[in-house]
């Protein structure tokens, strides 16, 4: 077996009906996209850790933005979680493919000039969410940020990436398609229908777009994306990268193919069904969330199988581990993808769930994924490809080594912390005294009880971020001593046979048993020679990837979108007025959604705290839904009617003033930013077109509505004593849009005779909820059912 091949699980001999033996073709492959994309790894790593450094520093020291409205938390968070996954993360996976790929197929890549263009339209692409972000150009989804031009941009960057590799494979000198090209497969599949599905929205500005979907689809869109965006980034194509990489460093053969097979289909099939577990006790509907836990149970072994796989390769070759920093990478990072997918099931049952969405808890476990399993499995693939794409030895194997345990200290500093703090906040803010009152009812109370952890975790970033460091120095040192010219091997290998006639199917084991040909069947098909069929056709192959990732989301979307009941309607709520559409566009654009949730879960704790729990038509005029996934700050579905419009400016101003101990950063651009009354108007027809029930003279007088409700709140501050001249301030439109949440749901519903009120309602009297009283007193018996905290 070659070097090439040394990965690859032995094959079948060819079928002597295979015709005659092919001649010999000769080929180079080409390494320098890998190697431009290798470097883009580490120079964006860098960067997405130095990020994600300065927004753990914000949540402990909030002075540290400077007063930039850029560089605020809110800003900032959306630029690390794009720059982890996309930059760091995208560059790693596209060097694994294109390397990986050319030798899996024993063919160059398909197209050198879409290579390029590949390359330098991902990093267009990542320069584009760098400048964006920053400037609070987002959608206002977690995730799914960009605007629709990058939307675009990733959407056709994405098919020159696909045409390339699938290119790649029908050139192939290979028949046999390893497990690795699986993964690889459905990376690209099943990102690309998340991708467009999710990005769905109407374009009405540059760069301004409201998404088609609202409220509790929008939700479950989200999540569906949100959830599978991560299986699909970040862990079926490292799960490639590991089936290729971990046992060409082991020098060993993977450990079990049909454990591979399970892991798979398993994965990629049970998947995509998973991600409502996110949305447990929320404002969706509750078999859809408990679809996706029970699912996401399932998933647990299939999870574990592959790291299992992934372990016992290295049967026999542990005594390479402890001198070989690359085996060190790859053994703790499957460890800790087992220890992530073992808590990933965990967390979506409905009685820990209760306890941990919405806290630092959901933070641990996704960096728990993102630096032990992808971080670490990156690494640990850059240290093999340097000194063979740079054709000179490692520069420092020590430095590697040091590297590794400089890493996982710092992941151990930064989780563990995390973790604890997670389970405090869960346990403060569903804590009950003796007299049934919350025993921490001031929200900042929480925050006060985690500054130890966040300090702590910020000394675990930085150790992180200087591991990363350092593999940027031992790579720019490696490359530093590369030849004048690189060497290209010629490599030799027979082309496929055209008249190629598959292998008979296998005859059954048994012999001479008394049962029904069902059991011979069995073993034929345990056999595995029908998905050895499949993985020599790649057409055929991808064909069943797309069919289960489609079939798998369509049972929950169709029932989700087609039946109405699903979201049953309440004649009170109201589209948002003119100055509220406006106040709630920066309320997306500042990042407030990142630290506060608006949703009221229907938990004991939270009903006190918070008040009446959320109903799923209340945000059925919500494009996008601001349902939240964190809570630095409190909820803010009842927000209205709680504070004056004083307090919220000053609270923009500078929070201190108001509630002492607050970690959010002060917003005093707010104060000085003017309104843009104009852009009122073509947003309102934009919501009018997405089936928001505005009428057309609300739509002509929406700019004068606005400066008459701005005059109004402006007029509020005054006479409280606040400062004067903010009527075209955009902080006077955030605050009408705070004061909104909530109130329309305890109000009067309209007459029958308004267009808006008929509208709103959908003319379905039996689909509306019950009154609010109803309501808190079933909020009050479903969270005894649950396990609310008791006295």
């Amino acid at each position: 077996m070659t070097p090439e091949t040394l990965a690859i699980q032995a094959r079948e001999a060819p079928h002597p009906g295979a015709g005659g033996s092919a001649p010999l073709e000769r080929f180079v492959y080409n390494d320098a996209i890998v190697r431009a994309f290798l470097l883009a790894t580490v120079l964006w790593g860098v960067v997405a850790f130095l990020v994600g450094l300065l927004v753990a520093l914000q949540l402990a020291l909030p002075v540290v933005n400077l007063g930039f409205s850029f560089t605020s938390f809110g800003r900032m968070r959306p630029l690390h979680t794009n720059a982890a996954i996309f930059a760091f993360a995208g560059n790693a996976v596209f060097a694994a493919i294109y390397h990986s790929t050319q030798r899996l197929a024993k063919a160059r890549l398909f197209s050198d000039f879409l290579g390029q263009v590949h390359f330098w339209g991902w990093q267009a692409i990542i320069v584009g969410a760098a400048v964006t972000l920053p400037l609070g150009v987002t959608t206002g989804k977690e995730y799914a940020e960009l605007e629709w031009p990058i939307d675009i941009a990733i959407a056709l960057v994405w098919v020159v990436f696909a045409i390339n590799f699938f290119g790649t494979l029908v050139r192939r000198r290979e028949r046999h398609m390893y497990v690795s090209l699986w993964f690889y497969i459905a990376t690209i599949i099943t990102i690309a229908v998340l991708h467009i599905f999710n990005s769905l929205e109407l374009p009405m500005e540059a760069m301004k777009s409201y998404p088609v979907y609202a409220g509790v689809q929008d939700a479950f869109m989200q999540w569906w994306y949100g959830h599978n965006a991560v299986g699909f980034m970040l862990t079926t194509p490292f799960l490639g990268l590991m089936y290729y990489y971990l046992p060409k460093a082991a020098e060993r053969p993977v450990y079990s193919y049909r454990l591979s097979i399970v892991h798979f289909w398993a994965l990629v099939f049970i998947y995509i069904w998973a991600g409502p577990h996110h949305l447990h006790y929320t404002a969706l509907p509750e078999w859809a969330s408990t679809l996706g836990m029970l699912f996401s149970i399932m998933l647990w072994m299939p999870s574990w199988g592959g790291m299992l796989n992934g372990l016992l390769t290295l049967r026999g070759a542990w005594n390479k581990v402890t001198a070989e920093p690359i085996l060190k990478f790859f053994v703790v990072g499957v460890t800790f993808y087992g220890m992530s997918t073992f808590e990933g099931p965990l967390l979506s049952v409905k009685e820990v769930n209760a306890l941990a969405h919405y806290t630092d808890w959901i933070i641990a476990h996704v960096h728990a994924g993102a630096l032990g399993w992808v971080g670490l499995m990156t690494f640990g693939m850059l240290y093999w490809l340097m000194p063979r794409m740079f054709q000179v030895p490692l520069w420092s194997k020590k430095l590697a080594d040091a590297h590794f345990w400089i890493a996982t200290i710092g992941i151990l500093l930064y989780i563990v912390p995390i973790y604890v703090a997670g389970l405090t906040q869960g346990l403060m803010w569903r804590a009950i005294d003796s007299t049934g009152n919350l025993s921490y009812p001031d929200f900042v109370e929480t925050v006060l009880a985690l500054m130890p952890m966040y300090w702590l975790r910020l000394v675990g970033g930085t150790l992180y971020l200087a591991g990363a460091v350092l593999c940027g120095v031992n790579c720019l040192k490696t490359m530093a001593a590369r030849p004048a010219r690189y060497e290209e091997p010629v490599h030799e290998a027979p082309a496929l046979a055209r008249d190629y006639v598959e292998p008979p199917k296998p005859r059954s084991r048994l012999k001479d048993a008394p049962v029904l040909d069902l059991a011979h069947r069995l073993d034929v098909w345990q056999q595995g020679w029908w998905h050895r069929r499949w993985e020599r056709r790649p057409l055929r192959f991808t064909v069943w990837v797309t069919i289960a990732v489609i079939v798998a989301s369509l049972f929950e979307i169709i029932p989700l979108f087609l039946i109405r009941s699903n979201v049953p309607t309440i004649a009170s709520v109201k589209p948002y007025t003119p100055l509220e559409l406006l106040g709630r566009d920066v309320y997306l654009s500042e990042g407030c959604y990142n630290c506060h949730s608006q949703m009221v879960r229907p938990i004991l704790a939270e009903t006190k705290r918070y008040g009446e729990y959320s109903k799923p038509g209340e945000s059925v005029f919500d494009h996008p839904f601001q349902w939240g996934s964190r809570r630095i700050g409190p909820d803010l579905a009842r927000e209205g009617g709680k504070q004056s419009a004083l307090w919220h400016v000053l609270h923009f101003q500078d929070p201190r003033q108001v509630t002492q101990g607050s970690v959010m950063p002060a917003y005093p651009w707010l104060l000085e930013r003017q309104i843009d009354f104009n852009v009122i108007e073509p947003r309102m027809a934009a919501m009018q077109r997405l089936g928001v029930s505005y009428r057309d003279d609300e739509i002509r007088d929406a700019a004068e509505s606005a400066r008459r409700q701005a005059s109004v709140v402006a007029a509020n501050v005054v006479a409280d004593q606040g400062p004067a001249g903010l009527e075209n301030k955009e902080v006077i439109a955030l605050v009408a849009y705070l004061d909104r949440l909530g109130k329309d749901l305890f109000e009067t519903p309209p007459s029958a005779e308004s267009p808006t009120a008929s509208q709103t309602a959908g003319n379905e009297p039996a689909g509306r909820e019950r009154p609010p009283t109803q309501n808190v007193k079933k909020a009050e018996t479903t969270t005894a059912a649950i396990g609310a905290a008791a006295p």
